[in-house]
């Protein structure tokens, strides 16, 4: 059995997230981010790899956190609350984890990164990024009766960009508005039932 962890991944992580937010992706160096998680230089090394490996880690982090929201919102039954659960998922992630929200808003993995994101990465992002796909084709197919390109996004505009806009525009302030789950659930549901 192997010893336990003496510097936690999460310290870690947040530690990465944290310069990034505050000073920007190139703040984020292996030695910034192991004198403000307190993890020496050789565990980050060990643990991660590179600076990339961190910093692709805490993204990944945040997006898995994000997505277990919003995919255990799609099992909805019905396809038009399930859109709107999972616009509710996204806000929701937004107000309760506001610092993995703004990495996700404010940066995509090419702007973390040294250089492109490998292969690794982008097969991954791919994988998890499946679920979510199938969720909206499943929406699209059962509101629209067909899951072409036009459905898809007209889903997408409804339960990805609808949500992501409005929580970009907060994304600043302190709080999220208490009368933005309603509004948007309202507008959800009004983009997927218009005729």
């Amino acid at each position: 059995m192997a010893p336990p962890r003496k510097h936690d991944t999460d310290v870690i992580l947040d530690a990465a997230r944290t310069l990034v937010l505050r000073d920007g992706p190139r703040a984020a160096g292996v030695a910034a981010i192991a004198d403000a998680s307190g993890a020496p230089v050789g565990t980050l090394y060990h643990r991660f790899g590179n600076r990339n490996g961190v910093l692709t880690a805490a993204w990944i982090r945040a997006l898995e956190r994000f997505q277990s929201g919003v995919l255990a919102a799609a099992a909805t039954e019905d396809p038009v609350e399930a859109a709107v659960a999972m616009s509710a998922a996204a806000v929701a992630f937004g107000r309760e984890s506001r610092d993995d929200a703004k990495l996700l808003l404010n940066l995509r993995p090419s702007d973390l990164l040294d250089g492109a994101p490998d292969t690794e990465f982008r097969d991954r992002l791919a994988g998890m990024n499946e679920p979510l796909i199938a969720a909206l084709r499943r929406i699209a197919l059962a509101v629209y009766g067909a899951d072409g390109p036009r459905e898809i996004d007209a889903v997408s505009r409804a339960v990805v960009d609808l949500p992501y806009a409005a929580l970009r525009r907060h994304a600043h302030a302190d709080t999220l508005p208490d009368w933005l789950d309603d509004d948007l659930a309202a507008a959800t549901r009004a983009l997927l039932t218009v005729d």
